[in-house]
């Protein structure tokens, strides 16, 4: 039985320093016994990583803002995964990838009657 085999990578911050982050073992690699974890140089920024996600989200987002009408209420969710060769991905489950939204919208309020107020 081969388990996976956690690494960890490490994402620099724009403003300096870096985040590590544990990411899954690479694919068809199996080690023999217990060797401590490799720490692998992430190709990109955590910043910039989280930036391609970022803008996949406004997209995703400018589609249900810009309907007929708009939902007062959008909850967007989805998993992250950060992988040291190409940042980070859509995590997915299963074959498919995931997004779940929710939208909600409140009934109309009824108008409101005007009231007359006389004076005495």
């Amino acid at each position: 039985m081969t388990e996976s085999n956690p690494e960890l990578a490490r994402f620099p911050l724009a403003g300096g320093g870096a985040v590590l982050v544990e990411v899954d073992g690479r694919a068809g690699v199996e080690r023999a016994g217990r060797l401590p974890r490799v720490l692998l140089e992430a190709k990109t920024g955590f910043d910039g990583a989280l930036a391609e996600v970022r803008d996949a989200a406004v997209a995703a987002l400018a589609q249900f803002t810009t309907m007929t009408r708009p939902p007062e209420e959008i909850e967007l969710k989805f998993g992250i995964k950060l992988d040291a060769e190409v940042g980070a991905v859509i995590a997915r489950t299963g074959v498919q990838g995931q997004f779940e939204v929710k939208l909600k919208w409140r009934k109309d309020p009824a108008p409101l009657e005007e009231e007359s107020v006389e004076e005495a």
